[in-house]
């Protein structure tokens, strides 16, 4: 197996020394990661790329395929990768023989198909780069039925690297997620409700390389909560995994009740984001993060005009950062389409007790802090010393229902196994237990499909690390569903 990274492009124009830890952080965070695929992968980097190297020998056809695809799944999603190749190494030879090793790779791929050939070229040869595309392309013109030789937009660009001594065939080319390596910023707070607007503004904080933690304002619900810890972990465990984040959970209904009861009805909606922000201020000073992340774009909603979004920036110093200011409804629920986080957010449960039956859009500093005097802030400072905060990797054990989940690592006679994993991530790695039963529904479809079920059956859900399996244990048992438990394998 052998995978050459290319940084994402903005890395490479950085100066020496931001460029060298930019991609020494890229390399680190990958290797973090492949390692609980396999241990023997090495990892190591140059000025401008990363490569990732193991031994083929002993492993079957299947292993290597299921490693291949948990490796690119996993370059897929870490930020700081601009693209990434999938390589089959030769010792370099004269060009014939170089030829034959690339047509063995591409033959079957050009039928019916316009190509070019490309070549990069490091080293001391006698020859150029363009004799070899000259050479390779005119042979496999010859022996391949392609389209034609084109050398503007072709349908196939067949790529090769010659190392010195050593002939790179490019077997597939990958684009990465962009942006920086996690870890190369600073470290923020980013406030989220589990809806489309804050999935969307964490994951463009975590692509950019900021450390991104989690802190959700509990307004009063426990499925609320669960669903956002279901998709905060389901961000980080996608995106973020080579480095623990803080899930901090304020509660609020303390809160929302002094809004309710004293503050005038126009004005709820900016008072309760001014809150927010000020309890968001003193959490992020408390774990020394110099910033705060929103899902706000503008005038999406009447809390979010110019105006008001002024208004409520005033009660802090903190910087406050907005991904999505300038996005359309449209863009951010495609951006959650694509990142995993759209059927959260269609799906999770709203709290809707703080809504103004006419709230105002060009809310006044002075009127908003006469309003405020009428607020006890003793009870938002009990909420803030009240916070709960978890690592991000202990979110299923803080959402236990009060009935102990039904965790088991060998399945019992008669019961029945739900792979709840993604559909992709299930095809890289097949559950198989002996003669049991596995159905596989994904997480996003669980709820619907339970209905289908055979009651007097017992169902234990699956997934890899045994966190989202663990959740939505949580969220059936709570519901009243007796005939739910975990399969955890050892």
């Amino acid at each position: 197996m052998h995978f050459i990274v290319k940084v994402f492009p903005e890395i490479i124009i950085k100066s020496p020394p931001v460029r060298k830890r930019f991609i020494r952080q890229l390399r680190d965070n990958i290797r973090s990661q492949v390692v609980e695929v396999s241990s023997d992968i090495r990892v190591s980097r140059d000025w401008e790329k990363v490569e990732l190297i193991a031994s083929d020998a002993g492993l079957s056809d299947q292993e290597v395929a299921q490693r291949e695809a948990r490796v690119t799944e996993i370059l897929a999603h870490t930020p700081g990768i601009g693209s990434f190749l999938k390589v089959l190494e030769f010792p370099l030879g004269d060009m014939h023989q170089n030829f034959e090793q690339v047509l063995a790779c591409w033959q079957g791929r050009l039928v019916g198909k316009t190509f070019c050939v490309r070549v990069k070229r490091s080293g001391r040869h006698d020859f150029t780069s363009t004799d070899v595309e000259r050479y390779i392309g005119g042979g496999l013109a010859q022996h391949t039925e392609n389209a034609g030789v084109v050398l503007k937009k072709p349908d196939v660009t067949v790529r090769l690297e010659i190392k010195d001594d050593r002939l790179l065939v490019v077997s597939s080319l990958r684009r990465g997620l962009g942006g920086y390596p996690l870890g190369s910023q600073e470290s923020v707070l980013s406030l989220i409700s589990g809806g489309f607007d804050s999935t969307v503004s964490t994951y463009l904080t975590m692509k950019r390389g900021i450390r991104t933690h989690f802190c959700f304002f509990n307004l009063g619900g426990r499925q609320h909560e669960m669903g956002v810890k279901e998709v905060s972990y389901f961000l980080w465990n996608k995106y973020g995994v080579s480095h623990p984040v803080k899930f901090i959970t304020v509660p609020f209904e303390g809160v929302v009740s002094e809004i309710l009861q004293n503050v005038d009805n126009s004005y709820m909606g900016v008072v309760l984001k001014r809150m927010m922000m000020r309890a968001a201020s003193q959490v992020a000073a408390e774990l020394k993060l110099p910033a705060l992340v929103t899902g706000e774009s503008v005038a999406q909603v009447s809390s979010q005009t110019l105006p008001n979004l002024n208004v409520i920036d005033r009660v802090t110093d903190t910087l406050v950062l907005r991904p999505l200011v300038t996005m359309d409804k449209g863009e951010i629920i495609d951006i959650s389409r694509h990142i995993g986080t759209e059927t959260f957010a269609a799906s999770m449960p709203e709290y809707c007790g703080v809504i103004s039956v006419r709230p105002t859009t060009r809310a006044k500093l002075d009127k908003v802090v006469a309003v405020e005097e009428k607020f006890d802030f003793a009870v938002l400072e009990q909420a803030v010393q009240n916070k709960i905060v978890s690592d991000v990797r202990d979110l299923a054990e803080s959402v236990m229902p009060e009935q102990p989940l039904d965790i088991v690592s060998s399945l019992p006679v008669g019961g029945v196994i739900i792979d709840i994993r993604h559909p992709d991530e299930e095809a890289l790695k097949p559950l198989a237990v002996g003669d049991a039963e596995v159905l596989k529904i994904p997480f996003y479809t669980l709820n619907n499909a339970l209905g289908q079920l055979e009651g007097e059956k017992r169902y234990y859900l699956y997934c890899d690390k045994g966190i989202m399996s663990q959740l939505h244990a949580s969220h059936l048992v709570e519901d009243g569903q007796s005939n739910i438990g975990v399969y955890r394998p050892e």
